[in-house]
């Protein structure tokens, strides 16, 4: 397994403190702050863990029971998170149903909540089935990787931090990024290829590990859109500042997180020094697995 993937699966590796308490460690990101994706994952594992059935401390996630699987989080960024602290994680049990089960986590560093997570869990059944058509996209094996494609558009220590930040995932981009098009605007819509660098374990999809992992890639990209339609190159060029304040997710399909999954994202406004993105997530083989949407504060500096 790749290194920093099993890195990745360590840092979500949440230990039980007390009954239905977990703490967290942080990795070292692009900027003073903990990553979004990462206190989103782990609120989502800390959640899951209070499941019936759902629970597995000891096995790193890579286990599912047949328990309820996540089917929707709901979360605010309150804080920025410090990287150097352990962030810790209470579960409020809100509701334990035949069908569904709520929970409500709050992320709290420095006596401080920085993060609140709602997310429910449903128990498989039958139901009526219909789903968007997949757009088109470029098979992803055709495309550059991150390696390949950060150090023609951002400077040198840029590219290395940026590609060592993301090392766990092989996320490809289906056209130039943002940073590559700097002062040209351009239609507010972005995609990107992404699975994990490295194969799991035998888990079933849907299970708690590859929602957790997909929650974790899903605040990469997501309001790059919003960047694109100003010609801005974002956080790693400079010329805009911004956190992401709001996420949502629902998971529609069952997917594997070490299988592509083409992330369509498009923003449909931006006002008010905020920025909305909206996406779907669809297997390689069309089925719609998820859907995403988020603002962020997005602010060009004094």
């Amino acid at each position: 397994m790749n290194q920093a993937l099993d890195a990745l699966l360590d840092l979500l590796d949440l230990e039980q403190i007390e009954e239905d308490i977990f703490r967290g460690v942080s990795r070292s990101a692009l900027v003073p702050r903990v990553f979004g994706g990462q206190v989103a994952a782990q609120a989502l594992v800390a959640a899951g863990r209070t499941v019936p059935d759902n629970s597995s401390p000891s096995s790193r996630l890579r286990s599912s029971r047949g328990g309820p699987n996540a089917h929707s989080l709901h979360a605010y960024f309150l804080r920025p998170g410090d990287p150097g602290a352990p962030i810790v994680y209470t579960v409020d049990r809100i509701r334990d149903g035949r069908s569904f089960t709520t929970r409500r986590v709050v992320a709290v560093q420095h006596g401080q909540p920085i993060f609140h997570l709602s997310a429910s869990f449903q128990t498989y059944e039958e139901g009526l089935e219909h789903q968007a058509v997949m757009p088109h996209a470029p098979d992803p094996e055709t495309l550059p990787t991150a390696a390949e494609t950060l150090p023609l558009h951002l400077p040198g220590h840029v590219a290395e931090r940026l590609i060592e930040a993301r090392a766990a995932v092989d996320l490809r981009y289906a056209d130039v990024p943002p940073w590559g098009t700097v002062g040209q605007p351009r239609e507010p819509r972005s995609q990107v290829w992404f699975r994990t660098n490295g194969k799991l374990a035998d888990d079933a999809p849907g299970s708690l590990l590859h929602v957790c992992l997909a929650t974790y890639v899903s605040d990469m990209t997501l309001l790059d859109s919003v960047l694109l339609a100003h010609g801005r190159g974002g956080w790693a060029v400079g010329d805009v500042v911004g956190a992401s304040l709001d996420h949502a997710m629902w998971f529609h399909r069952p997917f594997r997180a070490d299988e592509w999954l083409l992330y369509d994202q498009e923003s449909p406004s931006a006002s008010g020094g905020r920025g909305l993105g909206q996406a779907r997530i669809w297997t390689q083989d069309g089925r719609l697995a998820v859907t995403v949407i988020q603002e962020g504060v997005v602010r060009v500096p004094r």
